[in-house]
């Protein structure tokens, strides 16, 4: 079973995540990189008549930063960022326990009564995080593919909880982990380097090499590269993926040769393990604004 198989809910609330980050992303960009714009014009000077153009150059930095502050602070991206991962990740746990017979949607209970609170389960995801996004279909019931998948032999539903709900998420963790830990090498690279120059720079000017004075730039631009690398927390979500992915290579081999009695405990505790790491993500995002 693949995502396309989930209710129209997961796919809303991706949608409004994947927005809502793209926009906090997008935004602070602006907002650091006007920064840095304003530091330049600020540091330097180029008088045609009675303009400065650098001057000017520094006013435009500090209007864009200005109107992405006031972006952020109004539109709130990184909230929609957040509530639609909840609800995604929360619709997506449902769907799984669900479709293979996890708590609380035992094979015991009727599919009848299974769909209805399956339902119910989903409404409660959406008035809990919701408030504010708009949902296409939020009242839809399980899918087709869902209840066929319930419908099958033990053996067949744990083929696809492994391969498809533990080794896709597996699989996601440790590639995420890699390109986490890569990323934060380059930027700390990038940050040295800039430190660096700025050190050069300070000590040309301070023994009279030159009379440019661009170390506040090189501080702007420092303290800029810092606030990214500590609003995309690189280190720490690599770190969190990493033990992640190896706790559910563990949690695959004990979901191998679990009997029909204990199915519905075991993925409840798999559901369980992707609960926890989902709200050690949520707690770890800084606010943008």
């Amino acid at each position: 079973m693949i995502e396309a198989d989930f209710p129209s809910v997961f796919h809303d609330a991706d949608e409004i995540a994947v927005r809502g980050q793209r926009q906090t992303l997008r935004l602070s960009k602006v907002r650091l990189v006007s920064a840095v714009i304003a530091a330049v014009g600020g540091a330097l000077s180029w008088k045609v008549g009675m303009l400065d153009l650098w001057a000017l150059v520094a006013l435009v930095g500090f209007l864009a930063a200005l109107f992405a502050e006031i972006m952020l602070w109004t539109q709130r991206p990184e909230r929609d960022w957040t509530a639609g991962r909840a609800i995604a990740e929360d619709t997506k746990s449902l769907a799984w326990r669900y479709s293979v017979g996890g708590n609380p949607f035992p094979m015991t209970m009727p599919v009848t009564e299974a769909r209805k609170l399956f339902q119910r389960r989903i409404n409660e995801v959406v008035a809990r995080d919701g408030a504010g996004l708009s949902f296409r279909n939020a009242s839809e019931l399980a899918t087709p593919r869902m209840t066929a998948l319930r419908g099958k032999p033990l053996e067949e539903r744990r083929k696809a909880y492994l391969a498809d709900r533990i080794g896709d998420q597996q699989r996601w963790y440790s590639l995420s982990a890699e390109k986490h830990r890569v990323r934060a090498n380059r930027l700390r690279a990038l940050l040295v380097v800039g430190e660096l120059v700025a050190i050069v720079l300070a000590a040309g000017r301070g023994f009279g090499r030159w009379d440019v004075d661009i170390s506040g730039v090189m501080a702007a631009i420092v303290a800029g590269g810092a606030a990214w690398l500590g609003l995309r927390q690189y280190e720490k979500l690599r770190l969190t993926y990493s033990i992640a992915a190896n706790g559910l290579a563990v949690l695959g081999d004990r979901l191998v040769d679990v009997p029909e009695e204990e199915w519905a405990i075991a993925v409840t505790d798999a559901e369980e393990s992707f609960k926890r790491e989902n709200a050690a993500w949520l707690a770890s995002q800084p606010s943008a604004a």
